[in-house]
């Protein structure tokens, strides 16, 4: 038997579409599956977990073959976007049945990571950005981004590497679009943090890109949106119209955040988690639409500098916050508002059905009195709401004429449109009606006629109508009565001319009916459509609104107050609180702390016990500010702040492992961007630093520093530490004040007031802490006899520890540890534990202990005591 080799005409046309993607899983429609060939159907099979199996089985090479039905296709090419693939989507351009040859076939959409329009419920309040980066000769980054889905376009000009990187962290990119500019080591880094890398190369200026560019004048801006809008355009295949013209912005216009900086504040994102519980914006987000959602996320992410424009969100804030009844009205309004971005955008994209317009229909309506509520507060304070909130009266009252209150999902299949719109359609409507109940009296006489009363006149999409008998009741018909149409098991199918000729008045009508509902759907479609500019700014309005009224909100149940800002350097917090922490415990469980600084104690040096509360106090600051400069009330009983440029934050020990960077590296990382690029505007909070490596090194990088922040900075900073040495920093450095959180100890156990005073702590009670963390009873017992020799070894000096003198009180106490277990305990070289014994004895003679540290000498006693049993 010959096997057969020659590729058919279908893998042909496969085969040449695949050569035009091949980055990209070709969804291949055949019928009403969706099928995958050759390596894509390989690992597809993998990763969405379908059956694998071979076409054209007998030949010498059969293909691999996968498909996946057409009506859950789009689950499945979710999967593949959201590990980071490309899915293009192959429809047939044409009626099978009228096709000469094989039927024409291409991709419809290529559907990508940034490109993917989230419509689950989950996402309604997130962005999906597609980022554009290029750069020139003269070394400048041109950065744009664009949600497709809200047809938002924004773009700027970055000179700094690590700024960039910065900003795709804060659009949190999954795919980013260039030319050929970007350096290897780039993309090379992009491509290792899982982003995806698309290239457009020599994107053509056409006149509708030239439209959405015009309002740019930095060429870097220019040539990264043109690269971005050109790619869109190949992908997408369809009307963009809904995107928006690109805006420029400065990062300098925004209070500065780099990557650790969102993530150790937990913006966001829950560190623990990677969910929103447990963030600022889980705390502030009383939202009641999506769009207000996306906005305050936005604003979060990019605090702003104009003291006017805070102040203009205060005063809103103010009156929405004590004007309740209003304030509950417009909730009750807005809640009632669906997304008008991306129903816009669906519109623009041509998938908008019935249903969505209807929700367009329905927000609209609540605009008068979204309007009227506002109406009844400060007029100057709401002017540009009440006078911009257009409800799109036409609009609305176009859908009210010509959709249905419960359209079907389809557009193609008629029952959208309204009776009484449009004469012919009503026309092909009565002739169905009609028609039908003709079908519905010809079934009762003909039962009457025949005298079987089981007899019914039925439908089939194949062979039409007919008039069904069953076998049983053959012999009752007439011989020529009917005219055999279909066999069954159990039964006989017949016609008539009469119910023939219904049948094609009924069909046609249907046909047409159906075809002429579409054409008027897409007519409506379109008159929304041209009206998209309009629905996009009322989009902003209510969503501008949206986020106000969730801030008044949270203002008055968490009882904030209106921030005080000033030109000075002047920082006055009574009673601030960590407001997420404060919201998971309780107002009565937060203990409220001050913040007093300015420019004569501008760096406080926190001490105090581990579990006091020293991060929390930090973070709580940080958190002060931002909420300060997005325009939301604070967590105080009163805040005088300034405007801060920028927040630098080392908090928390993690290791960055991609990077092969240990905790110590990340740490002196962290603290070199902070010292590079800080300003006097500037805000920075060290916690623990030096920590990450021995402790003569780590207290003088920590005093280092510190005195570099004072004398070259003059950053208002935030300096916890266990260093109790660096407390005698505050006489030379004038600038400089201790603060600590208080701790006591009563009976053995110590007790937290999470209060921060004046003055340096005067223990660390790391030991208690210890306790606390239930470490066993005989390791604290044997720490709290090393501290106290080498305490009463470093008492000679006035309290300063030397390290020999630490490292010899440490040797002794190794040396003589045998001895103090006992005369029970003692070593016994022949006993059970001799290996052991042995083992901790060849150890002992090894150590260096002139290159340990305490707690590694701490440590390595603490494991031989584990190995002796005890």
């Amino acid at each position: 038997m010959v096997k057969k080799s020659k590729e058919t005409p279908m893998m042909q046309q496969y085969n040449t579409i695949k050569a035009q993607y091949p980055d990209a899983f070709l969804f291949y429609r055949l019928g009403d599956f969706y099928e995958l060939f050759n390596e894509d159907a390989v690992q597809a099979s993998q990763l969405l977990e379908l059956t694998l199996t071979q076409r054209n089985k007998n030949s010498e090479k059969p293909v691999p073959m996968a498909g996946v039905p057409h009506h859950a296709a789009q689950n499945y090419i979710d999967m593949l976007v959201d590990q980071g693939y490309k899915v293009a989507v192959v429809e047939q351009l044409e009626d099978a049945a009228q096709a000469d040859g094989m039927v024409k076939r291409d991709v419809v959409q290529l559907v990508t990571p940034g490109t993917r329009m989230k419509g689950h419920a989950e996402a309604a309040k997130e962005n999906n950005y597609l980022v554009g980066l290029t750069l020139t000769q003269e070394n400048t980054y041109g950065l744009t981004y664009a949600d497709l889905s809200t047809g938002e376009i924004k773009a700027t000009h970055i000179q700094a590497v690590n700024a960039v990187l910065n900003e795709l962290a804060r659009l949190e990119t999954r795919e980013i679009v260039t030319d050929t500019t970007l350096p290897d080591d780039l993309l090379a880094n992009l491509t290792n943090t899982g982003v995806l890398v698309s290239h457009q190369h020599d994107p053509v200026t056409t006149a509708e890109l030239s439209y959405l560019v015009q309002d740019l004048t930095v060429p870097e801006e220019v040539q990264a949106t043109l690269v971005l809008l050109a790619y869109l355009f190949t992908t997408q295949k369809r009307s963009l119209d809904h995107l928006q013209r690109a805006v420029s912005y400065e990062l300098a216009e925004f209070l500065k955040l780099d990557r650790n900086a969102r993530a150790n504040l937990e913006l966001t994102t829950n560190l623990k988690t990677q969910q929103r519980r447990g963030t600022l914006l889980w705390l502030l987000d009383h939202t009641q639409t999506a769009m207000g959602g996306r906005l305050l996320k936005q604003w979060i992410e990019q605090p702003i500098l104009d003291v006017q424009q805070l102040h203009r969100r205060y005063d809103r804030v103010a009156a929405l916050k004590d004007a309740y009844f209003e304030r509950m009205s417009l909730q009750e309004g807005l809640r009632q508002v669906y997304d008008l971005e991306r129903l816009a955008g669906r519109v623009a994209y041509g998938t908008a059905n019935g249903r969505d317009l209807l929700q367009l229909r329905n927000s609209l309506r609540q605009i008068p009195g979204v309007v009227a509520s506002l109406a009844k507060l400060d007029a100057n304070i709401f002017v540009n709401f009440v006078q911009g909130l257009d409800p799109v009266d036409d609009i609305k009252g176009l859908i009210e004429r010509t959709i249905v209150e419960e359209p079907p999902n389809s557009i193609t299949e008629g029952g959208v449109i309204r009776s009484g719109y449009h004469a012919q359609l009503d026309e092909y409507r009565d002739i169905m009606k009609n028609g039908k109940q003709w079908l519905a009296e010809l079934e009762q006489s003909e039962r009457e006629v025949t005298g079987i009363s089981s007899l019914k006149v039925g439908y089939n999409k194949v062979f039409g109508y007919f008039i069904e008998v069953t076998k049983a009741n053959i012999g009752k018909l007439a011989a020529d009565r009917y005219t055999r149409k279909q066999t069954l098991t159990n039964a006989e199918r017949f016609s008539t001319p009469a119910l023939k000729e219904h049948e094609q008045r009924i069909l046609e009508a249907e046909s047409q009916s159906n075809a002429l509902e579409y054409e008027l759907f897409t007519v409506v479609r379109d008159q929304v459509k041209a009206n998209i500019s309009r629905l996009q700014k009322l989009a902003r309005l209510v969503a501008e609104l949206d986020v106000l009224q969730a801030f008044a909100e949270v203002a008055e149940q968490e009882k904030f107050v209106r921030p005080t800002l000033t030109d000075q350097a002047v920082l006055q917090i009574e009673n601030g609180r960590h407001p997420v922490v404060e919201k998971v415990l309780g107002h009565q469980a937060y203990v409220a702390n001050h913040v007093d600084m300015n420019s004569d104690d501008r760096i406080m040096l926190i001490t105090g016990p581990n579990m006091s509360g020293k991060s929390t106090y930090m973070r709580q600051l940080a958190l002060t500010v931002i909420m300060a400069q997005i325009g939301s009330f604070v967590p105080a009983t009163k805040a005088e702040l300034p405007i801060f440029d920028q927040i630098f934050t080392r908090i928390g020990a993690a290791d960055d492992l991609i990077s092969g960077n240990s905790t110590f590296m990340v740490e002196m990382a962290e603290a070199n961007t902070a010292l590079q690029y800080a300003t006097p505007q500037s805000l920075i909070l060290f916690d623990e630093l030096g920590r990450g490596t021995a402790t003569y090194d780590g207290m003088a990088l920590a005093q280092a520093i510190i005195e570099y922040v004072h004398d070259k900075t003059h950053a208002m900073t935030l300096f916890s530490t266990h260093y109790h040495e660096l407390t005698d920093l505050a006489g030379p450095l004038r600038h400089l004040k201790n603060v600590h959180v208080g701790a006591t100890e009563a009976q053995g156990q110590l007790i937290f007031s999470h209060k921060v005073l004046p003055g340096p702590a005067d223990e660390s009670y790391g030991i208690n802490v210890a306790k606390l963390a239930g470490l066993p009873a005989s390791l604290i017992d044997r720490a709290d006899a090393i501290l106290h020799q080498l305490e009463t070894a470093a008492s000679t000096k006035a309290g300063d520890v030397d390290p020999q003198i630490e490292r010899a009180v440490l040797t002794e106490s190794i040396v003589t540890y045998g001895t103090e277990l006992g005369s029970d305990e003692q070593l016994d070289l022949f006993g059970a534990d001799t290996v052991h014994q042995t083992e901790i004895l060849t150890e002992l003679r090894q150590l260096d202990l002139a290159q340990m540290t305490p707690i590694e000498i701490l440590n390595q006693v603490n494991g031989w005591q584990i190995k002796l049993g005890r």
